[in-house]
Order: C-alpha cells, then sequence, then structure tokens
C-alpha cells in the first residue's frame, strides 16, 4: 500500500518536473501588419510557442525550431486579430427588437450570445466589447470563452445599458436611475459582478447629479464608461463628466456637429495629460443600408446561421423579409449623408476613431459587420488602411488596458493572429473572406 503512494507520489513529481512541450507553430512568408504602423515586413516569420508569440522577424533571420508546425502565409498579409469594439451579442439581425426581447432571453446565455461570439472570431475578431445583456449571461459567456470552454472572440462585457429609465419589458438588461446614490449603488452592483466597463445611455435624460455620479462610480472602481453620442445634449453632458469613449455618430439628420461641441472636443483632445479622446462612430449599418434594401443578396450569406437553431434563423430570416420596410431605417437616407461629414470633423478635432460596427442590429451580422466598416472607412471615407487597422487592433487593445497581451504581433504577447490572401493595404475588403485565425495560439480556421 505505502509503496503503491510512494510510486505515485514519485510519477506526480515526474509529471511536474517534466511537463508536456509547448506546441511550436511557425507562420513562415506573409506581409506582416504588426499593429503599429510601420511598413510591412515582407517574408515574415512569426514563431508561436504554446499561447503566446515567441519570435517575429523574416526568413533572413529568424531561424525556424526543427519541431514547428510550419504554415505557409506566402502571398498573404498577416496582421493581429481585429477587435470589434461595439458589438450587441444577445441580438443577431433580427428586426423587430420588441419580438425578439420578448421571445429569445431564454436562449441568450446557452444560444445566442455563444454563437455570435463564435461567428465573431471565425470573421477574424478575436477581441470584442459587449455592450448590453443581461448581467449574468454577460459573464457566464465571457468566462466560458476564456476557460476554453466554447469558442468565440475574447469578450469585454458591460452588463446591462445604464440610463435614466429602462424601456418596458427590458429591465433584466437595461437598468433605470433613481438618483445619484441608485447610480452609485448599481455601478458597485456591476463592479462586484465583475463587468469589464460601463455602458452609459441616455444620459441627456438623467441629472447632472446622477450622471457625474455614475461615471465618477465607475472610475473609482477602475471601469472605464462608454456613452452614446446620438444627440448633441449626450456629447455635451458626456463631456462634462469625462465619459472615456463616445459611441456613434448620431441618429439625428442633422449635417455636422454643432460649433459648440466641436469647441469642446477640441478643448479636451488639448488635454494631453488626459490622454486621446476616444470614439466609436459605428457607420456601416447605417451607411450601408440603402445599398443593402435594393441588393439583399447578402442576406443569403449562410454565415450567420453558425451555432443558431433552424427555428431561430428561420425568425430572423422572416423579420426582414422587405427590407424596404423597416420602421428602423426609414430616417437612414436623410441620415446618411451626414456621417462621413461627422468622421471628418472628429478626425480633425484630434480624436482617436476605434472601429465597431453595432452588430447585431437589423440584417446586420456578427460575421460580416467589421470587415463592413473598415471598407466603408477605407473606400468611402478615405481612410487610410493602416490607421483604419491600427483602430480596429492595437488603439482597442490600449483602450482595453490589454495591449501588454494583445493588439500587437509581438514577442510575450497572445498569439491572437489572421491572415487573409492578398495585400489587405490596397483592397480591405479582402478582410471579408479571412483565411487564417488563431486565437491565443489555437488555430480555429
Amino acid at each position: 500500500m505505502i509503496k503503491n503512494i510512494l510510486l505515485s507520489i514519485a510519477l506526480l513529481a515526474t509529471f511536474v518536473a517534466f511537463p508536456q512541450e509547448k506546441k511550436i507553430q511557425a507562420l513562415v512568408g506573409g506581409t506582416l501588419i504588426d499593429g503599429f504602423g510601420s511598413t510591412p515586413i515582407k517574408n515574415s516569420v512569426i514563431i508561436i510557442e504554446g499561447e503566446k508569440i515567441k519570435t517575429v522577424g523574416n526568413i533572413e533571420n529568424t531561424p525556424i525550431p526543427s519541431n514547428a508546425e510550419i504554415i505557409s502565409t506566402e502571398g498573404m498579409t498577416v496582421l493581429p486579430g481585429l477587435w470589434d469594439m461595439h458589438v450587441h451579442t444577445m441580438i443577431n439581425g433580427h428586426a423587430d427588437y420588441d419580438h425578439w426581447d420578448k421571445t429569445y432571453p431564454p436562449l441568450f446565455k446557452d444560444v445566442i450570445m455563444p454563437a455570435s461570439a463564435h461567428q465573431l472570431l471565425m470573421a477574424g475578431v478575436t477581441s470584442a466589447r459587449d455592450l448590453g445583456a443581461p448581467l449574468e449571461a454577460s459573464i457566464s459567456v465571457r468566462d466560458a470563452i476564456n476557460k476554453g470552454e466554447i469558442p468565440g472572440a475574447t469578450l469585454y462585457v458591460s452588463g446591462p445599458f445604464i440610463q435614466h429609465e429602462p424601456y418596458p419589458g427590458t429591465e433584466d438588461f437595461r437598468w433605470g436611475v433613481t438618483g445619484a446614490e441608485d447610480g452609485r449603488k448599481k455601478i458597485r452592483k456591476l463592479a462586484a459582478a465583475g463587468v469589464d466597463l460601463i455602458k452609459l445611455i441616455d444620459q441627456d435624460q438623467m441629472t447632472m447629479e446622477e450622471l457625474k455620479a455614475v461615471v465618477d462610480e465607475a472610475h473609482k472602481n477602475k471601469l472605464k464608461v462608454v456613452a452614446h453620442g446620438h444627440r448633441p445634449e449626450e456629447i455635451r453632458r458626456g463631456l462634462l463628466v469625462g465619459v472615456d469613449c463616445f459611441e456613434h455618430t448620431g441618429l439625428s439628420s442633422a449635417p455636422e456637429y454643432p460649433k459648440d461641441i466641436m469647441d469642446m472636443i477640441k478643448e479636451r483632445t488639448a488635454q494631453m495629460n488626459k490622454g486621446p479622446l476616444f470614439w466609436c462612430p459605428t457607420v456601416e449599418g447605417l451607411y450601408n443600408y440603402e445599398y443593402l434594401r435594393d441588393n439583399p443578396e447578402k442576406l443569403d450569406n449562410d454565415s450567420w446561421h453558425l451555432g443558431l437553431p433552424d427555428s431561430v434563423i428561420t425568425d430572423i430570416r422572416n423579420s426582414f423579409a422587405h427590407p424596404d420596410r423597416l420602421p428602423y431605417f426609414q430616417l437612414t437616407p436623410s441620415r446618411r449623408p451626414t456621417l462621413q461629414t461627422k468622421v471628418k470633423q472628429l478626425l480633425d478635432a484630434g480624436v482617436v476613431l476605434l472601429v465597431g460596427t453595432d452588430s447585431g442590429i437589423p440584417m446586420k451580422f456578427h460575421s460580416q459587420s467589421t470587415w463592413n466598416e473598415l471598407d466603408v472607412w477605407v473606400n468611402e471615407f478615405g481612410i487610410d488602411p493602416m490607421y483604419a487597422i491600427r483602430a480596429a487592433t492595437y488603439w482597442p487593445a490600449l483602450w482595453m488596458g490589454v495591449a501588454d497581451e494583445v493588439g500587437t504581433i509581438t514577442p510575450g504577447k497572445y498569439a491572437d493572429i489572421i491572415a487573409v490572401d492578398g495585400d489587405v493595404l490596397r483592397y480591405i475588403s479582402l478582410l471579408q473572406d479571412v483565411d487564417l485565425v488563431i486565437k491565443h495560439g489555437k488555430r480555429y480556421k
């Protein structure tokens, strides 16, 4: 008996002393965009050991270990895994929110949200901010992905929206604030539950005392705050209380941001001690609507079916049987011409833009939205493609406070890497068909 126990201890000690070797992979031959914005590296070599990047170089200066699995990236662009800084995993393109919110909450945690996260990953989005969902489901899905129990983009979750008053029937994922102390209590509850950030909307309907209490309490708990920028007063108040990032370019058809707001933005961007002012414009959902309405063939792409039951797929598809009739988009033709002007105003004022999509809104899917956003930025708005790529890699990781772990292809960081056949800097739309997806060293595609 004792002899057997001693033998077991010896075997355990042997296992501890000699751990299993980490898998070695070598990505060889591609043009590397590392995320820092410098000239791409031709004939690149990236050595991955286990979950992390071991070495970055080129064929001439980087030896390839003899035991490495060689993955050819010749003729491809290799870049950090993309981030989408504004997604809604609890919805997936359904055009009737009232029906969706009444029907599908029981499926959010185990079906809908995991499917959304998996679709993001397969589209080359290895990290995302999930802005607005039931608290327990948000934490559960995020943690299951982080533990490797289900596949998906790494999620940074806000849990419920914080607003003045929740819309009827949405109280599970929209928390109202009634007074400054109530706002503080709700932020403390979210912080204790482990959310990664706070999502604030309709802040122009709050009192300034409530709004300041929410933002101050979030910052006290080391949580950043993102806030809607649809309406001018939302922006004014958000700037006054120090929110950390604005979302959207506005639902109004006003041709540009008012002068007083631009003056406030410029004053804020001039305060370098506070760091950059970040903004997530989410333009593609509105910008592409009319084309999608008149050319609905893209809706037949089945990439958004991944992980969803047939009954849900059918329900989603039926909800936009008549794309031209959707109430959500009826004002879009008047709003669309304002988008480029507002984005240019923000850029000219020194704002740092982040790629985010609002994916999950009607007819906008997690499997397609991110590359569409990049495409609009580059091919419609004339934004430099390297700026756009950094807005989907380097800057999001920095904003989220994880730049020492992801966001660039750098030795020591997690191997979140994608590759696509062709030159992405010349043809950004190639990202619609990502050929290689590696997250934390594991190949998913």
